[in-house]
């Protein structure tokens, strides 16, 4: 196993891991979110990495050198290595597009949730508990199902049919509340922690992070160690910003790259809680506002790892910005037109995000930028449920359109 500490990210007390230890009691479960700090000096000298002999198809779990746990799972091969695609999108000649719809739930979630599954054996913890809006949820289902571990899932009721349909079809037991997210998230935290299950909400646990941050590990490897200029990516709790950047920065850390991308993290317009907190400065301090959005995952009033996202994305030297829903169906639309991708509405936002900053002359054409798409636009199909053509025709009336 490999050595680490956990670091508080506001007063930065260290800890040796125990089970149970999510965050800093002084700090508290906001404020007081915890890093994985690694020994990076020995990592560094490891003759192997600086061969940079990586598989760009293999499992995030090639990347166990910082990683906080080893696979053991069935379903740890299939996690991660997923496509990443190359256009030439609105006149910026290399836009990359990594796809994560493409993991065993459809969704990004399942790095967080391979490392929760595995860690929770480690520690000898045979039930698994989670809130979400849907993807954490079903991923943890999903990829808990082979197993003989337990899992509670704590979701609001009107999550959209194709997230709870995953969910029910894995076995997990259900809990569809009602209330917000925010709502939701309290009540399982409450009980999760009192009954000593394992923890699986990523802004609390701070080892889920560490699954998460393998997506920039491949965005490096797959781009042959090219680092981008920009990376856009949804934001709601925090946690997967927060996760690109520590990937990205450990790779530099370790020598394997020589920057860091500018990190823009783009919410929907109607709950931009994290923005919110970033645009007022430091000291950052979280707020909780209310809220909605087509974009289901998105949808935070109450970020949890927003203190994190704020610190790191202002070290990568980016920023954040915001999208109105009718710009995030557009951007569903319109990238399913153009690439063929088709992404759950918080997954399209980096697209409308990228409009949005080249209209406002802030990437330029000449530019490298990823786009991280983050779940499969089957998981939801309301949002753009109205664009679908309800017209009928007979055979007749095809032949006779051809023949026309």
């Amino acid at each position: 196993m490999n050595y680490y500490i956990l670091r508080c990210i506001t007063c930065r007390k260290e800890f040796n891991p125990r089970p149970g230890l999510y965050y800093c009691e002084e700090c508290g479960k906001i404020m007081g979110t915890l890093e994985v700090v690694y020994d990076y000096e020995s990592i560094k000298n490891n003759a192997a990495l600086k061969e940079k002999k990586f598989n760009k198809k293999a499992s995030m779990f090639q990347f166990d050198f910082l990683l906080p746990t080893k696979p053991k799972l069935k379903l740890d091969d299939y996690v991660g290595g997923t496509p990443m695609y190359k256009f030439d999108l609105l006149g910026v000649k290399d836009v990359l597009i990594k796809y994560d719809g493409s993991n065993p739930s459809s969704s990004y979630k399942d790095r967080a949730s391979a490392i929760a599954i595995n860690k929770a054996i480690d520690e000898g913890n045979d039930i698994l508990f989670c809130a979400s809006t849907g993807n954490a949820a079903s991923s943890l289902a999903m990829l808990n199902a082979h197993t003989d571990m337990k899992t509670y899932i704590f979701v609001p009721a009107a999550i959209p049919d194709g997230k709870r349909t995953q969910l029910e079809i894995s076995g997990a037991e259900v809990m569809a509340v009602e209330g917000t997210y925010d709502e939701v998230y309290d009540l399982s935290l409450e009980l999760g922690l009192k009954k000593g299950w394992y923890c699986r909400h990523a802004a609390i646990n701070p080892y889920l992070l560490e699954g998460k941050k393998t997506g920039a590990f491949e965005i490096i490897i797959q781009n042959d160690f090219q680092v981008p200029d920009y990376v856009l990516i949804g934001v709601g709790d925090g946690t997967v910003v927060s996760s690109l950047y520590k990937g990205f920065w450990e790779f530099k850390e370790i020598g394997l790259t020589d920057k860091v991308p500018k990190i823009i993290g783009v919410q929907a317009e109607g709950i931009p809680a994290i923005k919110k907190v970033f645009d007022k400065g430091k000291p950052y301090k979280p707020i909780s506002i209310e809220g909605s959005t087509v974009a289901d995952s998105i949808s935070v009033g109450k970020p949890r790892d927003v203190i994190k996202a704020c610190t790191y994305v202002e070290a990568s030297g980016g920023y954040f910005i915001s999208l109105t829903d009718d710009e995030i169906i557009d951007a569903i639309k319109e990238l399913g037109k153009i690439t063929g991708i088709f992404a759950e509405p918080a997954g399209a936002v980096p697209y409308g995000g990228l409009k949005k900053l080249i209209y406002e002359e802030k990437i330029s054409k000449s530019d490298t930028v990823c786009l991280v798409i983050t779940g499969n636009g089957l998981k939801d199909v309301n949002a753009v449920k109205d664009s679908i053509s309800k017209t009928t025709l007979t055979a007749e009336e095809v032949i006779k359109r051809f023949e026309e």
